[in-house]
C-alpha cells in the first residue's frame, strides 16, 4: 500500500484515543532528555578545559573532535585492539585530536569511569603532541 504525502500527515498527526497529540518525553532543559553523544561532547570539552588552563599557548592550533568510531584500516584486527583517539599533527603546526565516543562507552559501566578516562586518553594525545610524558601534561593523572 502506498500513501500519498496528505494520507501520510493525517497518519502521523493522528491523536490515538482522543488523549492529544503526545509531546517530548521530557522536557530539553533536563538532563536525561540529553543524548549520550552531548553528555560525551562535553566530557570531551570540560577534560580539554582543564588542560587549557596550564597549557592555552601550546594547544592554540589544536583542534578537538569526537567521532563515533575509529575507522579501521584494512589489515587491523579487533585483537589489534580498537584505539580511544588518534592524534593528527600538520607540518603547518596545526594539530587534530579525535576522541572515539563508542570505544570509550563500551570500556566503562560508571559515567565517573568515563569521565576519567576521556580525561586520561586527551592528556595522552596532548603529551604525545608536546613530545611529554602524560604526568608532565597532568601531574593528577
Amino acid at each position: 500500500m502506498h500513501l500519498d504525502r496528505a494520507q501520510a500527515d493525517r497518519v502521523r498527526r493522528r491523536d490515538r484515543r482522543g488523549r492529544g497529540v503526545r509531546g517530548p518525553l521530557a522536557p530539553p532543559e533536563l538532563p536525561m532528555s540529553r543524548s549520550r553523544a552531548h553528555v560525551f561532547d562535553d566530557l570531551v570539552l570540560d577534560a580539554v578545559e582543564r588542560l587549557e588552563r596550564h597549557w592555552a599557548r601550546e594547544l592554540a592550533n589544536v583542534e578537538f573532535l569526537v567521532e563515533d568510531v575509529p575507522r579501521v584500516p584494512r589489515g587491523v584486527t579487533a585483537e589489534d585492539g580498537i584505539p580511544f583517539s588518534r592524534l593528527e599533527a600538520a607540518k603547518s603546526g596545526q594539530a587534530r585530536i579525535i576522541v572515539y565516543r563508542r570505544p570509550v562507552e563500551i570500556r566503562t559501566r560508571e559515567p565517573e569511569e568515563m569521565a576519567l578516562l576521556v580525561y586520561d586518553t586527551v592528556v595522552e594525545e596532548v603529551a604525545n603532541l608536546l613530545g611529554l610524558e602524560p604526568e608532565t601534561v597532568d601531574p593528577e593523572t
